[in-house]
């Protein structure tokens, strides 16, 4: 072989193996096997090419440190967390680890078990119970959020030290372990510290999305990349994408340890005048729920995809987001184009990858005429 055509082989290969750097971190959610008709959602929907890690969710705690299991019959009857390991089959490099917590478990739980050693340990050894039974490949904390919540002052130090021990006992056996952490610098800044979490880390999971909401009374997009002109307190100014991730970034955090968490869904809002849809309009309540979602001002990507053309798409030249109205409907979301910006945004901050919320709201069955998970797709395009 000559020297151009080894040079050539050579280049090949560290593309694709450069395409192919930085994780994708996809959470699967237990609950959506029970969604209806296109929505329903299952561990052998998983596409496991196009992720790295697979996070299932979730699974709950006691204030014994035992974990709880949530849906018993997701797993026994179901037999979804033996259909969620046969994904290995397909994907042998393939890591599944288990997500606790969550936005419904609260924090006075997990505040409780982590200000005692006795029962932190408890915790740490039913983790690793828990993944010797199923054959999980880790450990994913999404505790929301420490010193919030019903949690206490003493959770900041506390987290760092449940943090550290779990990584011990984990990494001695070669599982990893990550956690969900806010993207919000307010909630940040009661919550963590930003060094010690990034010490007893592998993967930080920054959830930089849900900046806006029907929680609110005002239209806001849910995950804008950048502030709006219209942003004009200097809280309405962090409430972005890329100010929540410079925030851990300037803290400290190691940029190869975190994931930038992009959503597959969008947040809507019924407009209190039809006429005025701009940012911080008034509103009065959530947008109408979606057929497989069923949930008031929530509406999945693939619910979107699916509206009839009549909708009026905007594109936000500022906060690089788009928005789509009918009538006094309005609802932001992200699509192809802006997940792609932010991609590119993380890879021009040398992130570790991406994380996603969550696979069964992505249009898995590509019923929208751009394939199955474009969203997805498109963030393996464009990572790195």
């Amino acid at each position: 072989m000559s020297k151009l055509l080894l040079l050539l082989a050579f280049t090949s290969a560290f593309m694709v193996l450069s395409a192919s750097a930085g994780n994708v971190v996809c959470y699967f959610a237990s609950w959506t096997i029970y969604r209806p008709d296109n929505g329903k959602f299952t561990a052998l929907d998983v596409d496991p090419n196009l992720c790295t890690h697979i996070l299932y969710a979730f699974v709950g705690l006691r204030e014994d440190g035992t974990v709880s299991v949530l849906d018993d019959w997701e797993l026994t009857g179901l037999d979804e967390m033996n259909h969620l390991m046969s994904l290995k089959e397909q994907n042998p490099n393939l890591k599944i680890i288990l997500s606790m917590g969550g936005w419904n478990e609260g924090s006075y739980k997990y505040s409780q078990v982590a200000r005692n050693a006795n029962t932190r340990a408890a915790m740490v050894q039913a983790v690793l119970d828990f993944i010797d039974l199923y054959g999980f490949d880790g450990f994913d904390l999404d505790w929301e959020y420490p010193c919030q919540r019903g949690g206490e002052d003493i959770d900041k130090a506390n987290f760092v030290t449940l943090l550290g021990e779990l990584k011990s006992a984990l990494n001695a056996k070669g599982l990893i372990l990550s956690a969900a952490v806010s993207g919000g610098i307010a909630s940040c800044k009661l919550s963590y510290d930003i060094p010690g979490v990034s010490e007893n880390l592998d993967m930080i999971n920054v959830m930089v999305y849900d900046f806006h909401g029907a929680f609110e009374s005002f239209v806001g997009h849910y995950a804008p990349l950048y502030a709006s002109s219209l942003d004009v307190t200097d809280e309405q100014k962090t409430l972005n994408v890329a100010a929540g991730i410079q925030y851990w970034l300037d803290e400290g955090a190691d940029p190869q340890k975190i994931n930038i968490g992009l959503g597959t869904y969008g947040r809507g809002f019924s407009l209190a005048d039809p006429n005025n849809s701009s940012l911080y309009a008034g509103t009065y309540g959530g947008s109408e729920a979606g057929p497989y979602t069923r949930e008031m001002g929530v509406i999945g990507y693939n619910e979107i995809c699916e509206l009839d053309s009549d909708w009026d798409y905007t594109w936000d030249d500022e906060q690089q987001v788009p928005h789509i109205q009918n009538g006094n409907q309005w609802l932001g979301f992200d699509d192809q184009k802006s997940i792609q910006l932010k991609i590119e945004f993380a890879n021009s901050k040398n992130l570790g990858g991406a994380m996603v919320w969550s696979l069964d709201t992505d249009d898995f069955r590509g019923l929208c005429g751009n394939g199955p998970y474009p969203i997805l797709n498109t963030i393996n395009q464009y990572l790195n």
